[in-house]
């Protein structure tokens, strides 16, 4: 098993101060990216538990507001389209992205956590 770092350290970081997962806003991109990532550098029932946990949450599907919504913030940005998706996502749903992406840290409605790195 490898250290935890990266987009793992991110959701242990942000995962263990949530108190209230009703409020959180999970796109399905995410839970993609997320179960992607752990599987291949830490394993698949990691990765099942991190899924596990994000779906105590509000988790939303990619529908054809959220990506014409996602087209338009992808031009204006210069964001990539998994990017611009998770952006328009919060967006749409006037939440605040929090990310340690430190490529979301300029855009408006975004709260930047910077990634610990720890493992």
């Amino acid at each position: 098993m490898r250290p935890a770092s990266g987009l793992y350290a991110a959701w242990r970081d942000y995962s263990r101060d949530l108190n209230a997962p009703e409020s959180l806003i999970v796109p399905t991109l995410v839970q993609h990216e997320l179960y992607q990532w752990l599987c291949r550098e830490i394993g698949q029932p990691v990765a099942l538990s991190a899924i596990a946990a994000t779906q105590t949450a509000i988790v939303v599907s990619l529908d054809t507001s959220i990506a014409l919504l996602a087209a338009d913030i992808a031009k204006a940005f210069k964001l990539a389209t998994a990017d611009a998706i998770i952006y328009a996502t919060a967006h749409r749903h006037r939440a605040t992205l929090v990310t340690g992406d430190a490529h979301f840290s300029a855009l408006p409605q975004v709260g930047f956590l910077p990634k610990s790195g720890k493992g």
